[in-house]
């Protein structure tokens, strides 16, 4: 038990405190604002916004309140990822709120299966978005998961998890104006590849946090 007891006393003695890491949120907030340009770049690479849409958006406050509320859960879910990289930053409060109001999002589309917000419409299709919008989501989860890597995440697939769903859903969002506008088609072709993120962000985060601790 003494030698048990020194040991102990030896490893407390070595330990360095570790500095707090400031400005999380503003670090957050700042990758959301360079995950929406990377996404747009490479969206706008493919092709145009979808004709109109600025108009529809002065036009029809259902379709300008429901986007607004997916930028919010957006946000919301990048601070909430951020802050999970950190023990004890992130609140069951705001991860509940977050999953709320990514909630209320995609309830939107569902009510708009009987009540849509705009007419729908075949209008700015884009073949192939049901993989464009997950290919969308890579660079900036890629990005995120780099920045994860250098704090403390103690649960990094959780983490990890939040980013893809972060990088996920504003890749769906840039694609409701980006693709045709008709509730089935963005649950089933933009909506559900987004969410697919997650899992994929949980697996690079723990890949990340394994190759990190080999070094």
């Amino acid at each position: 038990m003494p030698e048990r007891s020194q040991l102990i006393d030896s490893l407390a003695t070595a330990m360095r405190p570790l500095r707090p890491v400031r400005g999380l949120d503003w670090h957050a907030l700042g990758w959301c604002v360079l995950a929406l340009g990377l996404v747009a770049v490479a969206a706008l690479a493919g092709g145009t916004l979808r004709a109109g849409v600025l108009e529809q958006l002065q036009d029809h406050p259902r379709f300008l309140l429901e986007s607004l509320l997916g930028a919010t859960g957006i946000v919301m879910a990048g601070v909430a990822a951020f802050r999970a990289a950190v023990p004890g930053a992130l609140s069951r409060r705001f991860g509940v709120a977050t999953v709320l109001v990514l909630a209320a999002w995609t309830l939107c589309y569902v009510i708009g299966l009987y009540s849509p917000a705009l007419e729908p419409s075949m209008l700015g299709k884009r073949p192939g978005c049901v993989w464009e919008t997950p290919l969308l989501a890579l660079a900036p989860l890629l990005l995120a998961i780099g920045y994860q890597r250098r704090l403390y995440p103690l649960h990094p697939a959780g983490a990890g998890a939040l980013l893809g769903l972060a990088a996920g859903s504003l890749a769906a969002l840039f694609m409701q104006f980006a693709c045709m506008y008709e509730p089935r088609h963005i649950l089933g072709f933009h909506l559900l590849p987004g969410i697919a993120v997650a899992p994929a962000g949980a697996l690079l985060a723990l890949l990340a946090a394994r190759s990190t601790r080999r070094s």
